[in-house]
């Protein structure tokens, strides 16, 4: 069993929570505060049930553009917030701890970056995750754990796995709402139909695979370089820009596409046509009319019929991947749409990641679920466990 806030017991202590608000950057400071957004509940209501919170996160990965320290990660969390929102630029050091010791009730500190030290940045088990820097030396500044990053619970890292182990482990409302909806896919409404697109094709087929194997999709719609890559291995010639697309994403990719398709024909849609870029203009063609010399870059109308014809009797739809470039205003017209459809559904799931963002950029509303996770919202969509959970569950 997962304890959840309403299992603990706030007042006074001093409480590590761990939170994904990794987000983009503009010249090394926030530009889109929707991850902090998504805490602002967890955070609130520990901090008025006057707990000493003290928030972990990452930014960035090391070596990578977007790899910066928190301070303006804190100071907007500042102004969400009714509660104090201090910043240190200490992770598990004596100016960490003493911070800590320092809060009173009801006030909050962002510690530095977690993958500003190496071990973070590594897997363990989480008995030798206990043992790292960051959990032993802070652990015995803080009274208990609260996990609310789900988007980072796939993960085997010190902040993930290794708390729960040392110290009373609970789930933050954001990793409480997405276990609700995402942990129990198996007992969501029939017929299942999962919508696969985006460019990180081997997930989408990875994911395909492993949903139709478990029984756990009824259908799947494929979209994006992944709809591409099992159009290809269906043997439509696409042309040599959309084939050479896939292949950099993928060596693997059609082959893989292919043997799914032996398996699961019957299960899995393609797309009956696509729009490419011609004369700076969108324009679609049907199958019949390929191979293409500008890559594939949206589905067009056609497949939009008839995948929302799939969508409208689904009992639950799930999304992960955009279907086409939604950053261009001239092949955002398969993403909205398709999106929009899938609203339709008895219940309606985001995977998070791309595909959330893509639902902002287009002003599209009205799913059950969006998930604050990519890569774990994927794993627990397709039946499997994450190890962030594992650890909250002892």
């Amino acid at each position: 069993m997962i304890r959840t806030l309403d299992d603990l017991e706030a007042e006074g202590a001093a409480l590590g929570v761990r939170v994904d608000i990794n987000s983009p950057l503009a010249e090394g400071t926030l530009a889109d505060d929707a991850r902090l957004r998504a805490h602002v509940d967890t955070v609130d209501e520990l901090c008025r049930r006057d707990g000493r919170v003290v928030l972990l996160a990452h930014q960035g990965r090391p070596g990578g553009e977007e790899f910066a320290d928190l301070s303006s990660h804190a100071a907007r969390l500042d102004e969400l917030l009714a509660a104090p929102v201090s910043y240190c630029d200490a992770t598990f050091g004596a100016a960490a701890r003493d911070h800590i010791a320092d809060l009173d009730p009801g006030e909050a500190v962002l510690l530095e970056n977690t993958r500003f030290y190496s071990e973070e940045y590594m897997s363990f088990e989480p008995a030798a995750a206990a043992e790292t820097h960051l959990v032993s030396k802070l652990a015995p500044a803080l009274d208990a754990y609260v996990n609310d990053a789900f988007a980072a619970a796939h993960r085997k890292q010190p902040s993930i796995v290794g708390f729960p182990t040392a110290l009373p482990a609970y789930a933050g409302r954001v990793m409480e709402r997405e276990l609700e909806m995402l942990g129990s896919i198996e007992e969501s409404p029939e017929p299942r139909v999962y919508v696969l697109g985006g460019a990180k094709v081997d997930d989408a087929i990875g994911v395909a695979r492993s949903v139709l194997e478990r029984g756990l999709a009824d259908a799947v719609l494929t979209a994006g370089v992944a709809g591409n890559a099992f159009l290809l291995a269906d043997g439509v010639s696409l042309g040599a820009a959309s084939a050479g697309v896939v292949n950099e994403r993928s060596h693997g990719a059609v082959k893989a596409a292919g043997d799914l398709l032996d398996d699961f024909s019957h299960r899995i849609y393609v797309p009956r046509d696509v729009a490419v870029e011609r004369d700076g203009e969108r324009a679609e063609l049907g199958l019949d009319d390929m191979p293409a010399e500008s890559p594939a870059m949206d589905i067009g109308a056609r497949t939009l019929a008839a995948y929302a014809d799939i969508l409208e009797d689904a009992g639950t739809a799930v999304l992960n991947g955009p279907p086409g470039v939604f950053e261009d205003d001239r092949f955002a017209f398969g993403t909205r749409e398709l999106y929009q459809a899938a609203t339709r559904a008895e219940t309606s799931i985001v995977g998070g990641g791309d595909t959330a963002a893509a639902m902002r950029r287009l002003d599209v509303e009205g799913f059950d679920h969006v998930s604050t996770g990519g890569g774990a919202a994927l794993r627990m969509l397709s039946g499997e466990t994450l190890p962030g959970v594992e650890a909250l569950r002892g």
